[in-house]
C-alpha cells in the first residue's frame, strides 16, 4: 500500500471519556486567557479564540490581527474540520514604484532575508478566521472573549526572554517606523529595544478591541481601520486594496488524513501543501526506520535525514503552479514521490493547542511572517508580510498570482491512537515539517511522553545543509555518525526557535515548546 493510497480527505473520529482540558500555546498570558474561558465553562473555540486574541499582545511579532492562519477543529461526535482563514494575494498589483525592501534577521548562528513595506502586506485573514470559528462552534458571546486580551492590551505585561530575543533577531522590522517601535515597547525607532521584563502594553489595540467587541468583524474589513490600510496603501505603494478587504472568506475544507503506523492523523489540506509534507516526512520516516532503532541511534538519524530530504523534493514538485492547481494532482505528486526510493536531496508563526475535554480540540497555528513594518494608524495591529516571504514566493517577489490563497507552510495536526488524541502544531516556516515529523516519531516510534517529546533535540535539513540541535544531548553514538556522514553539519549549542515551537496536547497531558517560551497548562 503507498502513502497516497492512505491519504483521504475527511473521516469520522471515535469517542473518547470526558478528560480534564489541556492547553498549550506560546505564552503564559496565552494559556491564561484560555483557562479562564474554560475555568467559566466556554468550549475549546471559545478558549482558542480569547488566546489567539491574547497571543496578539504576548506575542507580537508572531501574531496579529494583521496575519493569517490554519486551524483544525475536531468535535468527537462529528468529522474533524479545517479552517484555512491564511493570507489572500490582493486582485491587483500595484503600477509604479513599490515599497519593498530587504531586512536581515539574525538567528545566531544562521541569518535569513526577509522583505517587508507596504507591498509586502497580503489580504489578512485572522480577524475573519476567529470569526468563523465562533460562528460555528463558539458558546459564548465574542465580546466575552474579547475581554481578556482587552484587559491585557491596556495594562500590559513582562517582556519574557523569548520574545525578546524575537525582538533582536528582527530588529531591522521593529525600527521600521515609529508605529511599528511603539508597538514594541520603545518609544520611537532609535530608542534601545527593551530588556527582558520590560513593560509592553499596547493601547492602541486595547480600543481596537473594545470597537471590534461592538463592530464586528466589518470593524475590520469595512470600517475605519481598513480604509486606512488601504488609502496609506494606494498612496506609499503597497498592492492592497479595500476590495481585498471586502471580499475576503475564511474557507472550512476536509482534512488530510494519513495513517502513521497505528495511528490516525489529520492536517491541513490543499491549497496549504504544509500537511502534505508532514504526511510525506511522518511516511518516508516509517519506511526507512526499523522498529529496533532507538533515539539518536544511527539508523534514527539516517531515517530523519533520508526523510527529511525527500520532503524537501516533494516541496520542489508542489511549487510548480500546476502541480498547485487541484487536488488530484497534489496527490499524484505526492504518489509519485512517495513511492520513488531513491528520492535524495522561518517565518514568525505561533501554534495553539486546547482540548476542552468535553469533546471538542482545537489545533490552531497563527503568523504573521516577520511582519511588514507597518502599523495600522491608531490600532496598535502589526501588518504581515506575506508577498515578502520567500518561501511563500517562490516564483519570485511580484509574480503571485491575483486573488489567490497564499499556499502555507502550516500545519496543526490532530493524532488519533486508540482513544488517545493529540494536538500538536508548530512555528518555523520551512522547519515545520521536520519538527512535527520529530514529535510524532517521539510518540509514536519511541513511546516518549509527551515533554520529552517535544523537547528532546531535533535536526533539519535543508539544501543539503544539515543543522543539529544540542549535539551534547544526543546519544554517544550519535556524534561519531554526524561527523561520518555529515561533516558540514551546523551545530546550535542551545535550543533555538530556528528549530520551530511545537506546542502539544495529549490525552492528559500538555507541553509546551521551551524554544519559543511555551506555557502548558491541565485542569478542569
Amino acid at each position: 500500500m503507498t502513502v497516497a493510497d492512505r491519504l483521504e480527505f475527511g473521516s469520522m473520529p471515535t469517542t473518547t471519556p470526558a478528560r480534564p482540558w489541556r492547553i498549550a500555546s506560546g505564552h503564559e498570558q496565552t494559556t491564561a486567557a484560555a483557562r479562564a474561558v474554560l475555568d467559566d465553562g466556554g468550549n475549546a473555540v471559545d478558549a482558542a479564540v480569547a488566546a489567539a486574541l491574547a497571543a496578539c499582545v504576548g506575542e507580537p511579532l508572531l501574531c496579529s490581527l494583521g496575519g493569517g492562519g490554519h486551524a483544525l477543529v475536531q468535535n468527537e461526535r462529528r468529522a474533524p474540520l479545517a479552517l484555512d482563514f491564511f493570507a489572500h494575494t490582493p486582485r491587483r498589483r500595484h503600477h509604479g514604484e513599490v515599497d519593498f525592501y530587504p531586512i536581515i534577521g539574525n538567528f545566531g548562528p544562521d541569518t535569513q532575508e526577509f522583505h517587508v513595506g507596504l507591498a509586502s502586506i497580503a489580504t489578512p485573514g485572522v480577524v475573519a478566521g476567529l470569526y468563523a470559528l465562533h460562528e460555528r462552534h463558539g458558546s459564548r458571546p465574542m465580546g466575552v472573549l474579547i475581554e481578556p486580551a482587552t484587559r491585557l492590551a491596556r495594562a500590559g505585561l513582562a517582556l519574557n526572554s523569548v520574545q525578546a530575543f524575537t525582538l533582536q533577531i528582527l530588529e531591522p522590522i521593529v525600527r521600521a517606523s515609529d508605529p511599528a517601535a511603539r508597538v514594541f515597547g520603545l518609544a520611537d525607532r532609535h530608542a534601545p529595544l527593551p530588556r527582558p521584563g520590560a513593560h509592553l502594553d499596547n493601547p492602541d489595540f486595547a480600543d481596537f478591541l473594545e470597537g471590534l467587541a461592538r463592530e464586528g468583524p466589518d470593524l475590520f474589513y469595512r470600517g475605519e481601520a481598513a480604509r486606512r490600510l488601504t488609502r496609506d496603501s494606494v498612496e506609499g505603494g503597497g498592492h492592497l486594496r479595500l476590495a481585498d478587504l471586502e471580499h475576503y472568506r475564511a474557507r472550512w475544507r476536509r482534512p488530510l488524513r494519513w495513517q502513521y503506523r497505528d495511528a490516525t492523523l489529520w492536517s491541513t489540506p490543499p491549497p496549504a501543501f504544509g500537511g502534505l509534507m508532514v504526511a510525506l516526512a511522518s511516511s518516508r520516516l516509517e519506511a526507512h526506520l526499523p522498529a529496533s532503532a532507538r533515539f539518536g541511534a544511527p539508523a534514527h538519524l539516517a531515517a530523519l535525514c533520508r526523510a527529511m530530504a525527500e520532503s524537501e523534493d516533494l516541496r520542489t514538485q508542489l511549487e510548480q503552479p500546476e502541480l498547485l492547481a487541484s487536488e488530484r494532482a497534489l496527490r499524484l505528486a505526492f504518489a509519485g514521490l512517495a513511492g520513488s526510493p531513491q528520492q535524495v536531496s522561518r517565518r514568525g508563526t505561533t501554534h495553539i493547542s486546547i482540548d476542552d475535554g468535553r469533546g471538542l480540540a482545537v489545533a490552531m497555528t497563527l503568523s504573521n511572517g516577520e511582519a511588514s513594518g507597518y502599523v495600522i494608524p491608531d490600532s496598535g495591529i502589526l501588518m504581515n508580510n506575506m508577498l515578502g516571504e520567500e518561501d511563500l514566493n517562490r516564483s519570485g517577489f511580484h509574480n503571485w498570482p491575483t486573488n489567490r490563497r497564499l499556499a502555507s507552510m502550516m500545519a496543526p495536526t490532530i493524532i488519533r491512537r486508540g482513544r488517545d488524541r493529540y494536538l500538536l502544531g508548530s512555528g518555523g516556516s520551512n522547519r515545520i515539517r521536520t519538527a512535527l515529523a520529530q514529535v510524532i516519531c517521539n510518540l509514536i516510534d519511541f513511546r516518549m511522553d509527551l515533554n520529552d517529546a517535544v523537547n528532546a533535540p531535533r535536526l533539519h535539513l535543508e539544501r543539503g545543509q544539515l543543522s543539529v540541535e544540542m549535539a551534547s544531548e544526543w546519544p554517544p553514538e550519535a556524534p561519531d555518525w554526524l561527523m561520518t556522514h555529515h561533516r558540514q553539519a551546523r551545530s546550535w549549542p542551545e535550543r533555538n526557535l530556528f528549530f520551530g515551537g511545537v506546542h502539544a496536547t495529549g490525552p492528559n497531558s500538555a507541553a509546551a515548546d521551551g524554544r519559543r517560551g511555551g506555557h502548558a497548562a491541565v485542569g478542569g
